[in-house]
C-alpha cells in the first residue's frame, strides 16, 4: 500500500483523537455539576473510547467447519487421527497439522484454543451462532460480528464501509436490530474493484440524478413509505460516498507490488486476504474473508490438505505483513469455522458434523502467541481441559477489541439486547 493511505489512516484517527479529547475536557469542564462520582464515570467512558482507536478485526471464516484433526489438533498414531501427521512448530512442545507448515513456523504469533464447544451441528444454524453469538430466533434479528465491530469501533464519518465480506455471499445474517447501515459490503472477488462503483458521466451529472432520486422518493414517504425511504437513502448516502472517494484504492490489489502479492499466493482466498490487509491499513474497521468448502463428508484427507494449502501461505504472510506494518497489535485475527469434524472416519473416508469438541486460533489485537489453551482427550472426542463455549469466545473477542459486550441494542419490539448474553472472558489468552 502506498505510504499516502498510511499517512491518511494516522490522519484519520488523530482526528478522532481530537475528537474524544476535546468531550475529555467537556467532561472535566462539568465535573463541578456532576459530582466526583459522575465524573470519574464519563472520563472511564471517554478513556475506553480513546482506548479502542485504531482497532480491527479480521475473520478468515472456514465455511462447511474444518477438520481439528487436519489442522490444529492432530491426533497420529491413534485411529482417528487416521493418515494425517504432526509437525513441530518455532514453539517447542507445540505440534500442529503437516498440512500448515508456515503456521508452524509463525507459531509463537499464535494462540490455540483447542477446546471449543457448543450443541449445534447444523450448518445454517451454527454459522449464525459463530457469527452472532446467539441462536436464530423468529422475533429479533441479532447482528452478525462484523457489524457490531462497525457500530462499535467504526468513525462513522469513514468513507469506505466498515465492515467487507470478502468471498461468497452467504444469507441469514446481517447487521439485524443495528440497521442497513452496518450490514456487510459484499465482495466476491479480491482481484477485481466492487461493481458498479464507476461513475456514468460527470460528477456533476450523478448529483444531479440523486436530487430527482430524492424527489422522487419525498412523495412515497409522505404516502406512508418513511423507514423504507429512511433505509434506501442510507444506502445511497454510503454508497455515494464509497464511489467518490480517493479511498476506494484500497479495494485494488493491483497496486501492490509483485513481489507482495507473491508472498501472499495467487488463490482467490490470497487476493482476499491481502485485500483484508489493505483495508485495515485504510481504516476499515472489520474484514471477513472465507474460505471453503471444509465440509470434508468423503475424501476428508486429499481435501483437507488441499484446502489447508489455500489456507497456510495467506494466513501466516498475512501476520507478517501486519507486524511488518505495525499493526499486528491493533488488529485481531480469528480463524473458525461453524464446527469441527468428527474423530471417527466415516466409512467414505469422510468425518461428519462435530461441535462437541474444536479448534480456534486467535493472534494479534493483544493475544499471547506461542501457547495452547484447553485439550481433547486422546482420540479427539471429548474436551478434556478448560471447555470454552460460544459466549466465552464472544466475550474473548470483545475484551481484545476493547468492546463493552454487555451493552445493549434494542431489537424492533423494544427488547434490549446485549452484544454478549453470557458466558466469560478466557482471560488465558492475553497472558
Amino acid at each position: 500500500m502506498s505510504t499516502q493511505f498510511t499517512r491518511e489512516t494516522h490522519l484519520s484517527i488523530d482526528r478522532r483523537g481530537d475528537y474524544l479529547r476535546r468531550d475529555f475536557l467537556r467532561t472535566a469542564v462539568a465535573a463541578g455539576a456532576t459530582g466526583l462520582f459522575g465524573w470519574r464515570q464519563q472520563l472511564r467512558a471517554v478513556a475506553a473510547e480513546l482506548g479502542k482507536q485504531g482497532q480491527h478485526c479480521i475473520l478468515l471464516w472456514m465455511q462447511g467447519g474444518p477438520s481439528q484433526l487436519e489442522t490444529l489438533d492432530p491426533k497420529p498414531g491413534h485411529a482417528n487421527g487416521g493418515e494425517t501427521k504432526a509437525i513441530d512448530t518455532s514453539v517447542p512442545g507445540i505440534k500442529i497439522s503437516e498440512n500448515l507448515p508456515a503456521l508452524a513456523a509463525s507459531m509463537q504469533n499464535l494462540c490455540l484454543i483447542r477446546s471449543m464447544t457448543s450443541k449445534e451441528g447444523s450448518h445454517p444454524r451454527a454459522t449464525y451462532l459463530l457469527h452472532t453469538g446467539y441462536l436464530p430466533a423468529p422475533t429479533v434479528k441479532y447482528p452478525t460480528w462484523g457489524s457490531i465491530v462497525a457500530k462499535e469501533l467504526g468513525d462513522p464519518n469513514f468513507e469506505l464501509p466498515h465492515f467487507v465480506r470478502i468471498g461468497r455471499a452467504r444469507t441469514g445474517d446481517s447487521a439485524g436490530l443495528l440497521g442497513v447501515g452496518y450490514d456487510p459490503f459484499y465482495l466476491t472477488d479480491a482481484n477485481r474493484a466492487p461493481d458498479n462503483t464507476a461513475i456514468s458521466g460527470t460528477q456533476a451529472r450523478y448529483q444531479k440524478r440523486l436530487g430527482l432520486l430524492s424527489r422522487l422518493e419525498d412523495g412515497f414517504a409522505s404516502a406512508g413509505g418513511q423507514q423504507e425511504v429512511a433505509d434506501h437513502r442510507k444506502l445511497y448516502e454510503k454508497a455515494s460516498k464509497l464511489i467518490l472517494s480517493p479511498k476506494m484504492e484500497a479495494f485494488d490489489v493491483q497496486r501492490e507490488s509483485a513481489e507482495a502479492r507473491a508472498a501472499y499466493g495467487s488463490s482467490e482466498f490470497a487476493n482476499g486476504c491481502l485485500l483484508a490487509r489493505r483495508l485495515v491499513e485504510s481504516g476499515v474497521a472489520c474484514v471477513e474473508v472465507a474460505l471453503g468448502n471444509w465440509d470434508t463428508h468423503d475424501n476428508n484427507f486429499e481435501r483437507s490438505r488441499t484446502l489447508c494449502e489455500q489456507l497456510d501461505r495467506p494466513f501466516a504472510q498475512l501476520i507478517a505483513d501486519l507486524k511488518q506494518r505495525g499493526l499486528f497489535d491493533r488488529t485481531l485475527i480469528i480463524w473458525m469455522g461453524e464446527f469441527g469434524r468428527t474423530p471417527r472416519i466415516n466409512p467414505r473416508g469422510g468425518r461428519d458434523h462435530f461441535p462437541r469438541a474444536y479448534s480456534v486460533a486467535l493472534a494479534g489485537g493483544g493475544v499471547r502467541g506461542g501457547q495452547v489453551i484447553g485439550e481433547t482427550n486422546a482420540g479427539g472426542e471429548e474436551v478434556k481441559d478448560r471447555p470454552v463455549a460460544v459466549a466465552d469466545l464472544f466475550r474473548t473477542f470483545c475484551h481484545g477489541l476493547r468492546i463493552n459486550a454487555d451493552r445493549e441494542n434494542m431489537s424492533s419490539i423494544g427488547r434490549p439486547i446485549k452484544i454478549v448474553d453470557g458466558g466469560e472472558v478466557v482471560t488465558e489468552v492475553f497472558g
